[in-house]
Formats: C-alpha cells, structure tokens, sequence
C-alpha cells in the first residue's frame, strides 16, 4: 500500500493531517536541505509528538515522496503546450524554476518515478502532447533524454549555488581569488585546449546555458522522431 492509499487517523489533540504534515516538512527542507527534515523536527514545528506522525507517515522517504509530490504542483501547469517539442522545453523550465526554489529536489530528481497525484499529472500532460509523434516506445526515450538532461544541469546549477554560500565567494569573487594559479597554469602550455576555452570562450550565466543546452537536446530529438527511417 502506498503513502496516497493508506487513510489518515483521527487529528487529535493536536490537528494534524497530511497536509499540514508536507507544508511544515517542506518550509524545513527550503530552511537547510533535506538533512534538516525528520519526522521529529517536523513534529516539533508542528507541535505534535513524534509518534503522532507515525499514523500518517511510516519512513522519511514516504515523506520525501509527498515533498516532491508538493511541489510538483509547481511545475504542472494548465496551459496546453502547442507541441511536443514545446511540452518537453516547458518541463524542462519549469523544473527548474521549482528546483531554485526548493533546492532539495535538486537532490531528489532522477530517481524513482514520481508517482503522487501531481507527479501523474505533470507525466500526463507531457506524454498527451507527444501522443502521435512516434510509437510510444520512442516517445519515452524521447523524454528520458530530456529528462536526464535537465537533471544533470539543475544538479550542477544548485551545486555551485550551495559552493558560493558554503564559501561565501561569489563566481566572480571566487574567479579573482583562482585567477593567479589557473593562469600560471595555462602558462605552461601544457593545456592548450583549456587556455582557448577560458581566454577565447564566452562566459554566459546559468540560464543562459541551461537554455542553450535544452534546445541541443530538442534538436537532437527532433531529428529522431520527425525524419522519416533511412
């Protein structure tokens, strides 16, 4: 039985539900990651005995399933893409604008399907908009691709995100401080295609590249599913 099927018991003396249970365990995750989340803690912010939660949740990852449900509900949205091709870039934005919000899900994404009423509903609506572009086993290589994608560039995003606070060093700061060494390094001429990339490559910011990089694996995609078999 699943966290969604199993009823919730009577709330009190202390009104408790499922509900309130994820919005108090989220608000701790945005406050310090998924290490600051256990029933205890979300019991404490809520004012109930440990054992209390118990009745509704049986393991942290049963909560952690409901958190990332939650805030699925951010990334479904009502509008029907004109496309498929623009389905799959909306998730992909999407996710990410959810992922700077709640930067644990960063930690969560690429695992086990989603499989909350929000989850369903965000996998719903992506695969309704690729119905008919291909046979349905193209389909869902076409959105692992993808997925896999923008999972691994919003986990580097909040990675370097959680280095500028861990250091207290802007990208810009932490360039000034590295600068010296990495350019006696490149002095030595032993990485020539490093020192091209860094003197002569452009520097562009995080969405800039999490933009590019998308519409590289759209096209990719594209030329899969809407040219015809050699």
């Amino acid at each position: 039985m699943t966290v969604w099927d199993r009823p919730e018991p009577p709330s009190r003396p202390v009104p408790l539900d499922r509900e309130r249970i994820v919005a108090a365990a989220v608000a701790l995750a945005d406050e310090g990651g998924l290490e600051a989340v256990s029933l205890r803690k979300v019991a404490a912010r809520l004012g109930a005995g440990p054992m209390r939660l118990y009745g509704f949740i049986s393991t942290k990852e049963e909560l952690f399933d409901l958190m990332v449900d939650e805030v699925h509900a951010e990334i479904l949205t009502e509008e029907q893409p004109g496309d498929w091709r623009e389905a799959l870039r909306t998730l992909a934005h999407r996710t990410r604008r959810t992922a700077l919000r709640h930067e644990w899900l960063a930690d969560l994404l690429g695992g086990r399907p989603a499989l909350g009423p929000n989850g369903l509903a965000v996998a719903e609506a992506t695969l309704t908009a690729l119905d008919g572009i291909a046979d349905i086993d193209t389909v869902m290589r076409a959105v692992e691709t993808v997925g896999a994608y923008y999972t691994g560039a919003i986990r580097r995003e909040v990675t370097n995100r959680r280095a500028e606070r861990a250091s207290g060093l802007s990208k810009q700061d932490w360039q000034r401080a590295s600068g010296p060494y990495l350019t006696r390094m490149l002095s030595t001429g032993r990485f020539p295609a490093l020192s091209k990339a860094v003197y002569d490559g452009t520097d562009v910011d995080a969405e800039t590249s999490f933009t590019t990089g998308l519409e590289w694996v759209l096209d990719a995609v594209a030329a899969k599913v809407e040219l015809p078999p050699a």
